[in-house]
């Protein structure tokens, strides 16, 4: 029987930090970082995507979880959004119901993520930290 292909237009890509600050236990000694990448994971199947990532350049906002749109909400000016400070497991909950129910430009954010939003490196609302 072949495999059932999944298109890449089908799901958000999302992107956890993992290098100098993020993921660090020496730095975030109350978070199960690998526990967390599971978590999200296992969430999130196909035909979500999750990766880690060298440094995102927000290190102040550690533990950083960036949501990529689909490539078709992307095409309708969906915008990734960015997350700081993700350590607690609700806080994953929340953000992979969110990410499972179509994320940015698909489902409306609920008012508890908003707390962790964060702005872009580069955003020039950003506030330097």
């Amino acid at each position: 029987m072949p495999s059932e292909r999944i298109s890449p237009d089908a799901g958000c890509m999302v992107t956890v930090c993992r290098d100098c600050c993020c993921g660090n236990v020496a730095k975030q000694p109350g978070v199960d970082h690998d526990g967390q990448l599971r978590r999200l994971r296992a969430a999130l199947p196909a035909p979500h995507r999750v990766r880690t990532s060298l440094c995102l350049d927000v290190c102040e906002q550690a533990n950083v979880v960036v949501v990529q749109p689909s490539p078709a909400a992307r095409r309708a000016g969906a915008r990734p959004a960015w997350f700081g400070l993700v350590g607690d497991p609700a806080v994953v909950d929340d953000l992979t119901g969110w990410v499972g129910a179509g994320g940015p430009g698909v489902a409306e954010l609920p008012a508890i993520l908003e707390l962790s939003l964060i702005p872009a490196p580069g955003d020039p609302d950003r506030v330097a930290g």
